[in-house]
């Protein structure tokens, strides 16, 4: 017998995961306008707006996943990384099949590249981007199986290089407080 057979409602929306990442943009039509050039996104159901015309809530799909999507306010109790100062407390990541395709997608609908495309050591070709509205997404495609061992024989060369987390931030010129890494 279904939920809906027995009257009951699922505590997850059928088209949802347990998980389901939201994204704070300080404009919302200009984000959902510009995941659907980048990503291939589609919005799913209807935008909720305030009175004043605020996106409070907007579902959009990548792929099989759905993100939801608000806008921040001066006084509310989220903000976009714009407000704060390009910073951000989540990196979204994203697997393609093509990944070189989606990621020339990306790049030519106006997305930052942080950390360019490459076939990396643990067996992934990916990168880092930055949407026009701070948010940062990690563009992959699983390339091949790397056994633990070799990975971390491979991690040491990196570091040693010089891995991109101990490159030092400027300023970006995308942004006001928008931080780049050299």
């Amino acid at each position: 017998m279904s939920a809906s057979d027995s009257g009951a409602v699922s505590p997850v929306p059928q088209h949802l995961r347990t998980v389901t990442p939201r994204l704070v943009v300080s404009d919302g039509a200009a984000a959902i306008a510009f995941y659907a050039r980048a990503f291939g996104a589609e919005q799913i159901g209807d935008r909720f707006t305030g009175l004043a015309g605020e996106l409070i809530h907007a579902e959009i799909r990548i792929g099989h996943s759905v993100v939801m999507i608000t806008e921040d306010a001066v006084d509310g109790p989220v903000n976009s990384p714009e407000r704060l100062g390009g910073k951000v407390t989540c990196v979204l990541s994203m697997y393609w099949a093509d990944v070189d395709a989606a990621w020339e997608r990306a790049v030519a609908a106006g997305a930052e590249v942080i950390y360019p495309l490459e076939d990396q050591f643990y067996g992934e070709r990916g990168g880092r981007l930055r949407d026009p509205f701070g948010q940062q997404w990690m563009m992959s495609q699983h390339i091949e199986d790397v056994p633990a061992e070799e990975m971390a024989r491979g991690l040491p060369a990196i570091m040693l290089a010089g891995s991109p987390r101990k490159r030092r931030p400027e300023p970006g010129p995308a942004c006001p407080g928008r931080r780049r890494l050299r």
